[in-house]
């Protein structure tokens, strides 16, 4: 997509000031928290040292000399409340930024990029918004705070806003995103994390945001470790279209070993949690609430999830572990809650069944689960040939068309139905399925035994 640059006069600065809160030193002393003087103790003081709050003017370069200088001599910068207009920074290998919370505000003057960091040992920076000014970035630029190979991040308590782009881009680097929030980015997401090494995004906000919330992403596939929890996620859209890549919450693409927990995530145009080709992936006790497609998804070619303890109410799809056609397979789907989910997606495809709960393909235990309220099946066993190894028991599943739809073509593998209860449903408890069309009736009462790869006892249907 083409991105957006320009220069920007003096004139252009009076234009924007109209939608930019002006800070006062006065002010913000008697109406702002102070920053914690520990944390502040040996800092510069950039005000100190030439800059002006408040300002309409470019102070790029004089911001750039007190980042040097402060590396040079290993100490942070703090800056006081204001407005401060700038562009094309280049942070230095060790930086700690530091300002007051809602008060110290970055513009960006447009031209260029706004912050980008490369090579770091530390970067630090707290309590600043990074303001965009709905102004583009040169293509060099991936975000407001571009951050590629850092020893050690931490963005803590910062806001992020009026991207065209992102709002944060992190690549091959550790250490953490935390306490802050991004809104309204235009662009690919909110954060996107690509090959890092160690990385918690944790007990952020993120809203508004045209395409997707959260990207982990590798350009091949490897181990990744990233930890996304406690992460408050909504009304994201799919501005740039298709049919899965945008309108996620959070999405997994080729990372290993990431944990994603205890996030709060709705609206989303397709998915809350969206993983495909992540391996040993965890989603765990996060609630997603009316999701445009199918709310959590491991697909394409994983091998090793869980999706446990997480409470799904609203959604064309609840819970989808998918795609052995293409390796997918190995998984746990325990204790979840799906409730709400209906016949319905932000896309036409004749050839998908909406409105299912659970559906599983290979090597996956499902038990434990609640599932009520589904216009099509509670549960859904494999698709023709594609079922292997699935153990469904100890379920409850009520208020569906059908309660569980297994497969009964020919190749189909080993399954077990056991110990579930089925009720209020419309066309049966367990029935067998040949691709889309209905064969069997009602299996639940012991005409299972007719399929040499089906075990099915001891279910109530009531």
């Amino acid at each position: 997509m083409a991105r957006l640059s320009g220069k920007i006069g003096r004139r252009g600065f009076l234009g924007a000031l109209a939608g930019v809160p002006v800070v006062t030193l006065a002010s913000a002393a008697s109406a702002s928290p102070k920053a914690d003087a520990a944390t502040l103790r040996g800092s510069l003081d950039a005000v100190t040292l030439g800059l002006t709050p408040g300002a309409i003017d470019d102070q790029s370069r004089k911001f750039q000399a007190i980042l040097d200088k402060a590396n040079d001599e290993q100490k942070p910068v703090f800056l006081p409340p204001g407005n401060y207009f700038i562009s094309n920074i280049r942070l230095p290998r060790r930086t700690t930024l530091i300002g007051v919370p809602g008060l110290t505000r970055l513009i960006y003057t447009g031209n260029g990029h706004l912050l980008m960091s490369e090579g770091a040992q530390h970067l630090e920076i707290s309590s600043i918004i990074l303001d965009g000014a709905n102004r583009g970035l040169d293509s060099h630029s991936e975000a407001l705070l571009t951050i590629t190979d850092a020893k050690n991040v931490v963005i803590d308590n910062c806001q992020f806003i009026g991207s065209l782009e992102r709002g944060i881009w992190i690549a091959r680097s550790q250490g953490r995103i935390e306490r802050s929030r991004i809104s309204g980015a235009s662009g690919e997401c909110g954060i996107f994390a690509v090959e890092n090494t160690g990385l918690a995004i944790r007990d952020n906000e993120i809203t508004n945001c045209s395409n997707n919330g959260i990207l982990v992403h590798r350009w091949t596939s490897g181990e990744d470790r990233t930890i996304v929890t406690g992460n408050r996620i909504s009304n994201i859209s799919a501005v740039y279209g298709g049919t899965g890549p945008f309108g996620n919450g959070i999405n997994v693409f080729r990372a290993d070993s990431v944990l994603i927990a205890n996030n709060q995530i709705s609206d989303c145009a397709f998915s809350a949690i969206r993983s495909n080709a992540g391996n040993n992936v965890q989603i765990n006790a996060n609630q997603c609430l009316r999701s445009g497609e199918m709310a959590i998804y491991s697909e394409f070619e994983f091998v090793g999830a869980t999706i446990t303890n997480n409470v799904v109410d609203g959604a064309g799809d609840g819970i989808s572990i998918a795609n052995f056609m293409q390796g997918g397979r190995l998984a746990v789907c325990a204790n979840n809650l799906v409730r709400n989910i209906t016949n319905t997606a932000p896309y036409v495809d004749e050839n998908e069944t909406k409105g299912v709960g659970i559906y599983v393909e290979a090597d996956t235990s499902v038990t434990g689960n609640v599932i009520e309220n589904t216009d099509s099946f509670g549960m859904a066993l494999g698709w023709g040939p594609y079922l292997r190894n699935i153990v469904a028991t100890s379920n409850i599943i009520r208020k569906a068309k059908t309660g569980i739809y297994v497969s009964v073509v020919e190749g189909s593998g080993s399954t077990v139905i056991s110990d579930n209860v089925i009720s209020d449903t419309k066309e049966g408890g367990i029935v067998g399925y040949r691709w889309r069309e209905p064969v069997t009736g009602e299996m639940g009462n012991g005409n299972g035994k007719a399929f040499d790869h089906l075990e099915i006892e001891r279910n109530r249907i009531s």
